[in-house]
This record gives C-alpha cells, structure tokens and sequence, in this order.
C-alpha cells in the first residue's frame, strides 16, 4: 500500500516548519533541506499510535510582491491537493484571518481531499478567544494549538492517524517480482531510460495504474528477466504544475519509493548530484529500500582517463556514510549500460531479501568480534556472544551482548562494515540491533 502522504500549506511565518519539526518529534527532523529558487522544502517519516506516514511542508515561499505571492501560493496549494491524502491548513490566530488565508481557504474547500484546520500559537486563554474567529473559515475539523510548545499536537495527530485506513497488507504480496521505482529531478531523463528500457518488439508490456494519483507500473519481461518498473516521470502532465516541477517531483519520489523494493535515482552527468538528490537517498534508505544511483547523458560529458572514477568518489562523498552503493554511468538516449543498470537492481534486490545461515554468521562475525571486541565501558568489558538476523524486509542483525548500553555507535559501523565485506549487501542499508544476552 503507498504510504499515506500529509501536507502542510499556509501563508509564510504561521508555524509550518515548527509544526513540521514537531510531528516529527526532532529539532533536525530526519529532515533534509532542499532549496528551490525560491523556497526550501522539507520532508520527513512521522509515526504517532503505531502508524506511519510521510509529512511535507510546503513552506519557506518568499514573496517578491504581492501578485507573485498570490500566484505562487495558490499554484503550490493545489499541487499539495492533488498530490497529498491530507492537508493541515496552517493559520496564526496572532493576525487573524488574512486575505492570503481566505483566499487559500477558497482552493481548499474546493478540494474533495480533508482538510484539518491548524490555528497555531495558541498558548493562553486570551488567544483561544481570539482563535474562534477562524471558524469562520467553514472547515469542519479546527485544532488550536502551539507548535512550539507542542500543547495540542497530541489531539491533532490523534485525528490524523484517524485518516490514515488500516493497513490491509500489500495488496501486491503474492506477486513476488521485484518492484524498480525511477526517481530523479525532473529533465534528469527518466522518461527517456523507460522508453529506451520499453522500445523492444519482444517486450511484455502492461500499464497498470498503481493509484490513482500517476505512478504507473510497468510489467517488464525480457531477456529472462521480470520485475515492475514503477515510474515517477509524470506520465499524466499537469497543466498548472509545469513551473513547479520541484514540488511535484519530490512528492512523486517519495510516493514511488514506498512501493519500490529498489529505487534507481537517476542524475544529470552535467548537473551532478544536488541536495534534493542527497534527501530523497537519505530518505529512501532510511525507508530500507535498495538504491543504484544512474548517472544518465554520461554520452554528452567530455572524458579523461580518470572522470569516471572521480565522478563516482564526487557521489560516494556526497550520500556519506552509506556508500556501499553501485554508480554506473549511462546514456538513456544511446541506451548505452541501460540493461546493465537493471542487472545491478536486480542484484540489489537480492541482496535485500539475503538471508544469511545463524552458524555461518556466528563462526564469521564472532571471529570478528574477538580480533577486535567492542571497548570497555565504565569498568565493564562488553562481550558479544551470539548474532542472528533478524526476519525483516531491510537485512537487519541483532548482536546479543552483556551490557548492550555498552557498544556505541562507530562499533555497530565496524560491525556493519564486517558484514558487508564478508557477505554481499552493497546497494542496501543495514540495520545493526545490540540486545542483551
């Protein structure tokens, strides 16, 4: 089932990115900045009752005049309807109603998606007061509360998680062929990599609309391989969407990667790899999904011995510290390593579905452990026992210890590094668990 997509709209200095951090219940937010030309955008993974689900704040618009502004709020507004499953409508009782919020009332009650009404900065009785007046704003569901000290952000998410319907499972269990989301900055040249992938006289092909909101899955069978290719390209263009390709983007990725078991990000050789790229990596890792970075029109870059490999350490350095990651250089246009790109998937895709024997792992990483045991902590030495993996979707292993308090940080990267040297997990984050003995 794709995740369930909140989005926070509001004229500036409301509280967006303040109720933003606090859904997410960290100042950083596992939040990665993206600037626009005009804005920065954030998103990140909330979780509230036992359910997640994907937040985006469609904040930091800096007006240049009031037209502009008018123009610009309205066109993102309604990227965010149509794209998110709920709107938080963020207003600031301080000023009171403004035209700006009447006027993106208007576009939201137009909209056949909910919205929750979000009156921020209401810290004392004298501002609930003041705060009924956006009642008349004629939305359904009202929330007074203040970000910054988080009173009533309990009740809000409380009615958010209401929204999001009960998991029914992956209606695509059964089908057990992996799933390849194509994600990237718009102009990167994903529709040129699925054509080129598609334009086969023997290909198998079936469009199936994933939701109803755009991600089209396409059934690819071909030289004895199968998988979806699920594609973020757009293939439906919306007309009042065309200049703010950013957003809509963003939100595509985000979408695409929760059904994706391996995203395949495709970047611009001339453009390299931008912030934007950076977080939606972070994110789709941090989602345990597979990743293969595709660095596309590798045909229109000028090229000396050594480009390749110092492209590849440019990128490595960039998605640090998970860089166990294939880069490989194509050219969607001249289908030039495209077939090679899918062999790495599907590799990838193995190596997240491994499953490593409990004795072949024990007789490896205790020999590890014992070359190098974990250092000694406040008098303590830690000793680490037994490791076993754990049945996740991500590999995930739990190492089981004496005083688990005890194995910090860069000792899970060491042990992190030993699996991956010892057995094949490039291309898929890990997950290190210290549990006590």
């Amino acid at each position: 089932m794709p995740g369930f997509t909140v989005a926070i709209v509001g004229r500036p200095n409301v509280g967006k990115s303040t109720l933003f951090n606090r859904l997410l219940e960290q100042r950083k937010a596992i939040v990665d900045d993206i600037s626009g030309v005009t804005r920065d955008r954030q998103y990140g993974d909330a979780e509230w009752n036992g359910k997640t689900f994907n937040v985006i704040d469609t904040g930091g618009f800096v007006a240049r005049s009031e037209d502009v502004f008018e123009k610009e709020i309205r066109k993102q507004v309604q990227i965010a309807v149509d794209e998110a499953d709920l709107i938080l409508f963020v207003c600031d009782t301080i000023t009171g109603i403004t035209d700006q919020d009447s006027d993106m009332a208007d576009v939201l009650r137009r909209s056949t998606k909910p919205v929750l009404l979000v009156v921020n900065k209401v810290d004392n009785s004298e501002r609930a007061l003041l705060a009924t007046e956006f009642y008349a704003l004629g939305f359904e569901h009202v929330y007074m509360l203040s970000s910054i000290s988080g009173s009533g952000t309990g009740e809000l998410l409380d009615a958010v998680v209401d929204f999001i319907p009960e998991d029914a499972g992956d209606a695509n269990a059964e089908d057990a062929l992996p799933k390849f989301a194509i994600i990237g900055q718009p102009n990167a040249g994903k529709s040129t990599l699925l054509n080129a992938l598609l334009n086969q006289e023997r290909t198998i092909v079936s469009d199936v609309a994933g939701t109803t909101r755009d991600t089209i899955h396409t059934h690819y069978k071909l030289f004895g391989k199968e998988f979806w290719l699920i594609d973020t390209a757009g293939i439906r263009k919306k007309k009042n969407v065309s200049e703010d390709l950013e957003f809509y983007s963003v939100i595509r990725a985000i979408r695409a990667m929760e059904e994706a078991d391996v995203c395949m990000l495709l970047i611009d050789a001339a453009v390299g790899v931008t912030s934007q790229d950076v977080a939606i990596f972070s994110l789709a890792t941090r989602k345990g999904k597979g990743c293969v970075i595709l660095v596309n029109k590798w045909d229109t870059m000028t090229k000396e011995t050594n480009t390749a490999r110092d492209y590849e350490k440019e990128i490595k350095k960039r998605i640090a510290p998970l860089t166990d990651i294939p880069v490989i250089f194509v050219s969607a246009k001249d289908k030039t390593r495209i077939f090679q790109a899918m062999e790495k998937a599907l590799e990838v895709h193995e190596n997240r579905i491994r499953k490593i024997p409990t004795s072949q792992l024990n007789d490896i990483m205790l020999k590890e452990i014992e070359h190098f045991p974990p250092p000694m902590t406040r008098g303590y030495s830690v000793k680490i026992k037994f490791v076993q993996q754990v049945p996740t979707f991500v590999p995930s292993f739990a190492f089981y210890a004496n005083h688990p308090d005890g194995v910090k940080e860069p000792y899970k990267n060491f042990l992190e590094n030993k699996l991956r040297s010892h057995f094949k997990f490039s291309g898929v984050p890990i997950r290190i668990f210290i549990r006590k003995k």
